[in-house]
């Protein structure tokens, strides 16, 4: 485990050093002014580096196995039949036998979002700029219920195996639909409520779980069909900000 560690640790440093060494050029050599307090710069970056590491670390350790295992435990034959029943044969399962597999993506993608340390950034700072015409728990329901809804139509796919690209484009001419309707205060908003969902919390487990269940479901391959489900976060959220949004504004003019 310390060396696991240790290797996580040094993988960031590579990873963050070019971060770093392109401020410090621009500062030093573009600006020609020195960095300010630079000790609590460089003190900055050694907080960055352990506590990446250790995130990095705690996803290898916890959570993608935790997101595989549920994968796993959800689409058993034996569960999936009934307890004190014999498991199906893997041919004639179908989607409908998969129902709590779509309530646990479901409540993972609500859950998740709500959790999210970007979301509530995002979500305070609209409020913000707003002066309150955007509320902040409003937005950051309106993002986990489209996080919530997408992931669990992205576990349906992976379950019956049709394309990827037809709910992709089906949810992107909505979103064009919508954007000519919606509010235009919360356009661009909404837009960038689709990438805050793509962040620490989120991302780790939903792709756990997509890997796991192309990895169990008889039919699927890891390959192609375990990705997609992030991309699903990004859409839904669009979708559900502008309709809140929307709904938001019928009630107003209709109060």
């Amino acid at each position: 485990m310390v060396w696991e560690t240790l290797t996580t640790l040094w993988s960031t440093v590579t990873d963050v050093l070019p971060i770093a060494t392109i401020i410090f050029v621009f500062q030093l050599f573009v600006l020609r002014r020195p960095v300010p307090n630079l000790g609590r710069v460089l003190l900055g970056f050694f907080y960055v580096l352990v506590r990446l590491a250790f995130f990095l670390q705690g996803l290898e350790v916890a959570l993608f196995p935790l997101g595989k295992l549920m994968a796993k435990q959800l689409t058993d034959p034996v569960f999936i039949s009934g307890i004190g029943h014999t498991a199906l044969l893997v041919t004639e399962q179908s989607w409908s036998q998969y129902k709590w597999v779509y309530a646990f993506a479901f409540a993972i993608g609500f859950a998740t979002t709500i959790a999210e340390p970007a979301l509530l950034a995002v979500a305070l700072k609209a409020h913000e700029v707003s002066g309150g015409a955007i509320g902040v728990w409003g937005l950051r329901v309106a993002v986990a219920l489209g996080v919530a809804v997408g992931i669990a139509l992205g576990t349906f796919r992976i379950v019956t195996g049709t394309p990827l690209h037809w709910y992709i484009i089906a949810g992107y001419v909505l979103v064009i639909v919508q954007t000519f309707f919606a509010p235009k205060m919360i356009i661009a908003l909404a837009y960038d409520s689709g990438g805050v969902t793509t962040s620490t919390v989120t991302v780790p487990l939903v792709a756990a779980l997509g890997l796991g269940l192309a990895s169990t479901i008889p039919g699927r391959n890891p390959v192609f069909d375990g990705f997609g489900l992030i991309a699903f976060a990004s859409l839904f959220p669009m979708i559900t900000v502008m309709a809140y949004a929307q709904i938001s504004e019928w009630r107003a003019q209709k109060g």
